[in-house]
């Protein structure tokens, strides 16, 4: 079984089609058409199931991601650790939940910019759940994350402290008024998509105060999420932080809450296991230095 192989299977995985990963792994589409074949010949079943949208593993092709992500992950481990002379360079991948990304991120990656100039950072934004699953599979060096987290592969350190509030639209002035003005059903809640901790912090809120039926509408971006809360659509749970911070912060109302759902911790997640390489041993002395980038 060749290392190109797993690879150009797990392209196709991730891409969902042959076109995607031909385009992402910088190849023409009859080579990944081909490594699959050869795959699949070798393994003596299918790993895709093909159809006018694409392709979906078949249940040997779910068995086999999960190995083709480690040989994946191993094989750029071991690139980075050969080249690493102890000076942090080459390409570090760290994800972000959006909230994060839009408030407390900027002032920490540019102290690293011009700490380590030669480090080619990429920043991905997705939730907690596909985070950490990115950074066990080696997709993403290290993720902000919120907390609690426990694994025995992850390494975790404490980076920010978040208040959470109950986002509202400006005509509701407190909770009490808000909880009196909606249906019983309650409000609309709008949320990030499964896997996100503050839509599962948000539903417990909404179970305490009697709303556990309450549509969901689901959005992708900050943006449009403080935009929607705004024109009256639902209401969400946010970082206080994140809402002030906002251009539209004086066309919603925050309404605090019970500290049991308000206090919330982000962590910046590694894996421990392997070579740490001085990229990420950079980041990480930023994230720990005692000059004030971290937010309390």
């Amino acid at each position: 079984m060749e290392l190109t192989d797993l690879l150009t299977f797990a392209a196709v995985a991730r891409t969902g089609g042959i076109t995607r990963a031909a385009e992402e792994l910088n190849t023409v589409q009859s080579n990944v058409t081909q490594r699959i074949k050869a795959l699949e010949a070798e393994i003596g079943t299918a790993l895709f199931e093909r159809h006018s949208r694409g392709m979906t593993l078949t249940g040997a092709g779910r068995r086999l991601l999960p190995y083709a992500q480690r040989m994946a992950a191993l094989s750029r481990e071991a690139i980075i650790a050969a080249r690493d002379d102890g000076e942090p360079r080459g390409p570090l991948a760290i994800g972000s939940m959006e909230t994060t990304a839009a408030v407390r991120l900027p002032l920490l990656l540019a102290d690293f910019h011009r700490r380590f100039p030669a480090v080619r950072l990429s920043l991905r934004t997705a939730t907690t759940a596909d985070l950490v699953a990115a950074v066990l599979d080696g997709e993403l060096d290290g993720a902000f994350v919120a907390g609690p987290i426990e694994h025995a592969e992850l390494s975790t350190i404490p980076t920010f402290r978040e208040e959470l509030v109950l986002v509202s639209a400006r005509r509701w002035k407190g909770l009490s008024e808000l909880r009196a003005g909606t249906p019983e059903s309650g409000p609309t809640a709008l949320t990030f998509r499964s896997g996100c901790t503050y839509r599962q912090r948000l539903e417990q809120v909404f179970v305490e105060f009697g709303w556990p039926s309450a549509a969901r509408f689901e959005l992708g971006t900050l943006d449009g999420m403080i935009g929607c809360v705004a024109a009256d659509m639902g209401v969400t749970l946010l970082p206080r932080a994140v809402v002030e911070r906002s251009e539209m912060n004086g066309s919603v109302s925050l309404h605090t809450l019970n500290p049991a759902y308000a206090r919330a911790e982000t962590l910046f997640i590694h894996r421990h296991a392997g070579h740490q390489y001085s990229a990420l041993q950079g980041f990480i002395s930023c994230l720990t230095k005692d000059d004030g980038v971290i937010a309390a």
